[in-house]
């Protein structure tokens, strides 16, 4: 296909890994990839395929771990 514009969201306690791979290939294959995560996260890791957005949220790293 030819490059498009995605935007990302994954959640909190996704499939975030599995998609990872998947969006660093969209990415390479000339896709503008933007991948939109809280502040506060578990396992989203940033790579130079794509552009990360953060916005904030209220809640702390603690209060995450104990929600789960």
């Amino acid at each position: 296909s030819d490059g498009g514009k995605l935007l990302v969201v994954p959640m909190v306690g996704s499939h975030w890994l599995s998609m990872q791979e998947v969006v660093e290939k969209l990415s390479q294959r000339g896709h503008e990839v933007v991948v939109l995560v809280p502040e506060v996260t578990w396992n989203i890791e940033t790579t130079q395929a794509y552009k990360v957005v953060t916005y904030p949220v209220r809640q702390t790293l603690e209060e995450l771990d104990n929600a789960f």
